[in-house]
């Protein structure tokens, strides 16, 4: 995919998934992605480049089937090797120089975020999308202090000229107070990996933001909140 298909992508993507790797993996990843994901990251902190390399394939033809974007987290030997679409990146993952060195310059490149500050630095550092967050408690991140709703708020008075997502613990129960920030794009995981029916619960995570999306346009006042912190 072209530099230019894979930004107009991902500034139409509304939802994210990270999924380890799983014994289902072609399965669930084509039921996600028929139902509504609009990008699917590899993330496994505990394999191997071979499995990963493995993993990977299947969620790469998985995501040429559904026209969705393929991420993988950290390794940008693993995004170079099976085709990514886009490097996602933490705070103490390599500098962005050091990934446009190993992946190039058509691979989108996605960062963390967990303050203003960074959010700004995202933004002035030239990365093509940012994630905000952990917004609420997440057993992927277990330990690090959330940033809570007001931290999603004071993100969105910037307005970013790059996608941005709310990530940690966004799940159906609290998705409208996330999208009443102003946030239009979320990050999950459990919310879908661990569900019941993986595919009807990312369709209607996807329908949910749908909704949000045409309220926005519409200019329909969003239900108020109190931010949390």
């Amino acid at each position: 995919m072209d530099p230019g298909g894979r930004r107009r992508r991902l500034d139409a993507a509304r939802l994210y998934l990270c999924t380890p790797i799983r014994e289902d993996l072609a399965d669930f990843a084509g039921a996600v992605l028929g139902a509504g994901v609009d990008v699917i990251q590899l993330r496994d902190k505990q394999a191997e480049a071979v499995p990963l390399l493995r993993a990977a394939r299947v969620l790469r033809e998985a995501a040429d089937r559904h026209g969705a974007l393929l991420a993988v987290n950290d390794r940008a030997d693993v995004a170079l090797a099976a085709g990514a679409d886009v490097l996602h990146l933490g705070q103490g993952d390599l500098p962005m120089d050091w990934a446009r060195r190993i992946v190039g310059g058509e691979v989108l490149l996605g960062r963390s975020t967990h303050d203003l500050e960074q959010a700004r630095r995202a933004v002035a550092e030239g990365w093509d999308y940012f994630a905000v967050g952990p917004v609420y408690p997440t057993a992927t991140k277990p330990g690090r202090p959330t940033v809570g709703t007001a931290l999603l708020q004071a993100v969105a008075a910037l307005v970013p000229p790059v996608p941005w997502f709310a990530i940690g613990g966004v799940d159906r129960s609290n998705l409208a107070e996330v999208t009443a920030t102003g946030v239009s794009r979320v990050v999950v995981v459990r919310a879908i990996t661990d569900a019941a029916d993986p595919a009807a619960a990312a369709a209607e995570l996807r329908r949910l933001l749908g909704e949000a999306d045409r309220r926005a346009a519409a200019g329909a006042p969003q239900r108020a909140i109190r931010p949390s912190i």
